[in-house]
């Protein structure tokens, strides 16, 4: 159960890692689009969307990267985190649906609970 727990903390590092660094290629393409333009309303006009999808992208990350850290640490409060985000993912067919139902299978188990609960009080 311990190993399920950590490849599951390295998948959401992983994953929202991912989702932040697409977010910064959206928002550089973006300015370079803007700026190759000539055009001063464009450059603004993209400036601005690629700043809105670059910003969505990372606070919709973040949460995943610090349930990940939190897995890895086996913190309860991580755990709790994990399977909230693992009942958001589950509409984001294909990898989104798989990574929720994993999350689902491995910390809604009772040996998940023991870990967690154990880990926590030796600290």
């Amino acid at each position: 159960m311990e190993t399920n727990v950590k490849i599951l903390g390295w998948l959401y590092i992983v994953l929202s890692a991912l989702g932040v660094l697409i977010g910064g290629f959206v928002l550089m393409l973006l300015l370079s689009i803007g700026v190759i333009s000539g055009e001063e309303e464009a450059a603004i006009i993209l400036t601005i969307v690629g700043l809105f999808v670059g910003g969505i992208m990372l606070v919709l990350s973040a949460p995943g990267i610090v349930a990940g850290i939190g897995l890895l640490k086996f913190k309860s409060w991580a755990r709790i985190l994990a399977i909230i985000l693992g009942v958001l993912n589950l509409p984001g067919f294909p990898i989104g649906t798989v990574l929720g139902i994993y999350t689902l299978v491995v910390l809604l188990t009772e040996d998940a609970g023991a870990l967690f609960l154990n880990q926590n009080s030796s600290y």
